[in-house]
C-alpha cells in the first residue's frame, strides 16, 4: 500500500480520489487497516488553473466539478492544494503519483510537470481516452512523456504504471455507495499495491494484468454512451437501447482482441460494467451529451451545456482511426462518428444500421 500520493488533476475523480485517500489516514474508515499495510500519511492535489484551486481551498468543496462534498478535515488527513508548477512539493516524497488528466491535455500538462517527477515512483492514471494523432492510451502518453524527458525511448526508465478503472461515477463514490472498480498493470505487485491503496469498505477494487484490454474498454465505452444517450433523448426505447450495449460491447471486443487484449476482460468491470453505468447513468457525461442531441440540439449545444470534458468526442475520432489501422469493423462507432463529425442525421443513422446485411450473431 502507498503512502504519500500525489494527485495530478483537479476534476471530480481527482477530488473523490483525494477524499477517500485522506480519509484512509482515519483508522475507522479502513478496519480491517489493508491487512496490516498501514494508513495514507499525505496526499497532494495539483490543478494548472489556481484560481480554480483556490476556490476549492476557500469553499472547502470543488464546487465545479463535485459540488455538494466537503472535502476532509478535522481527524481526517490534511488535503495540501498545489498549483504553482515549479512548486518542489508537487511530487517530492511521493511514493504514487496519480495521473487524473482527461486524455486530450495529458501531452500538454505532463510536458510541462514531468521534470518533477522521481525516477522509479510508479504512476496509475484514472483517464479514459486515445489520443488523437498518436492513438496512444493514457499509460503510454504517460510513458512517451517520461521517456523524453530521460532522453531514451525506453518508455520511461524506471517507472512502472498502472490503471484504476471501471463503474466509478465521482459523485456515487463521493456519497460511499458501494462501487467496484480495477487496478491493472503488467506489474501483478504494482496491481496489488494500487488495490490496496484504494480499497475502502465503499470501493472494492480487484486486479488485472489487462492493461491494453482495461484502457481500451474505458476509452470506447464513451462513444457508446454517447449513442445511448441518443436514444434516449429521442425515445428510441429500451430494445434499441439493450442492442446497443450488447453490440457495441461486441464491437469494442473486436478491436480489443485485434489489439492483444483478453477478450474476458470486455466482460468484466472494466468492459461491461462500466459500460453499462455509462449508459444509463444521468451523471453520465457522454451520454447527457448524446441525449441533449437526441432530443434536437446541435453538436455546439450540447457540448456548451457542460464544462465537463466530454471524452467520447475525441475519442471516437481516435477508435475510427484504430478500427481502420486493425481493419476492424466497428458500425455503431462509425454511425456516432458520422453524426458527430459529418453532420449525418441522427434518423439516417439508425435506418443504416438496421438496413445491414444480415448475418449470425
Amino acid at each position: 500500500m502507498f503512502k504519500n500520493i500525489s494527485i495530478i488533476g483537479d476534476g471530480g475523480m481527482a477530488t473523490v480520489l483525494a477524499i477517500l485517500l485522506c480519509e484512509k489516514r482515519d483508522s475507522s474508515a479502513s478496519p480491517q487497516n489493508d491487512k496490516g499495510q498501514g494508513t495514507i500519511a499525505s496526499v497532494r492535489m495539483w490543478g494548472y488553473d489556481r484560481e480554480q484551486l483556490r476556490q476549492i481551498e476557500s469553499a472547502g468543496e470543488n464546487k465545479r466539478f463535485l459540488p455538494g462534498y466537503k472535502l476532509p478535515s478535522g481527524n481526517h488527513g490534511e488535503l495540501l492544494l498545489l498549483f504553482e508548477p515549479e512548486d518542489d512539493r508537487i511530487m517530492a516524497g511521493a511514493d504514487l503519483i496519480v495521473s487524473a488528466v482527461p486524455c486530450q491535455f495529458m501531452r500538454r500538462i505532463w510536458d510541462r510537470l514531468k521534470a518533477y517527477v522521481p525516477d522509479g515512483v510508479p504512476i496509475v492514471s484514472v483517464a479514459k481516452g486515445i489520443e488523437n494523432d498518436t492513438l496512444l492510451r493514457p499509460t503510454q502518453i504517460l510513458a512517451d512523456v517520461l521517456a523524453e524527458k530521460r532522453g531514451t525511448r525506453d518508455e520511461g526508465r524506471g517507472t512502472k504504471y498502472a490503471v484504476l478503472s471501471g463503474p466509478t461515477i465521482a459523485d456515487e463514490l463521493a456519497r460511499r455507495l458501494p462501487a467496484t472498480a480495477c487496478a491493472a498493470s503488467s506489474d501483478e505487485e504494482l496491481a496489488r499495491a494500487v488495490q490496496y491503496t484504494f480499497n475502502c469498505p465503499w470501493l472494492r477494487v480487484y486486479t488485472n494484468t489487462d492493461v491494453v484490454g482495461v484502457e481500451l474498454a474505458a476509452a470506447c465505452k464513451n462513444i457508446i454512451a454517447i449513442a445511448a444517450g441518443i436514444i434516449d433523448g429521442m425515445g428510441a426505447g429500451d430494445n434499441a437501447k439493450a442492442a446497443l450495449l450488447c453490440r457495441g460491447l461486441a464491437e469494442i471486443t473486436r478491436l480489443g482482441v485485434a489489439m492483444g487484449a483478453r477478450p474476458q476482460t470486455f466482460a468484466g468491470l472494466t468492459g461491461m460494467g462500466d459500460l453499462v453505468t455509462t449508459c444509463i447513468s444521468p451523471k453520465g457525461r457522454n451520454r447527457s451529451f448524446g441525449e441533449r442531441i437526441g432530443k434536437g440540439q446541435s453538436i455546439e449545444q450540447a457540448q456548451k451545456a457542460t464544462e465537463s470534458v466530454i471524452e467520447g468526442i475525441a475519442t471516437c475520432k481516435s477508435v475510427i482511426a484504430l478500427a481502420g489501422r486493425y481493419n476492424v469493423e466497428m458500425p455503431i462507432t462509425q454511425a456516432v462518428y458520422e453524426v458527430l463529425f459529418e453532420d449525418k442525421a441522427i434518423q439516417t443513422a439508425i435506418a443504416d444500421l438496421m438496413k445491414r446485411q444480415l448475418k449470425a450473431e
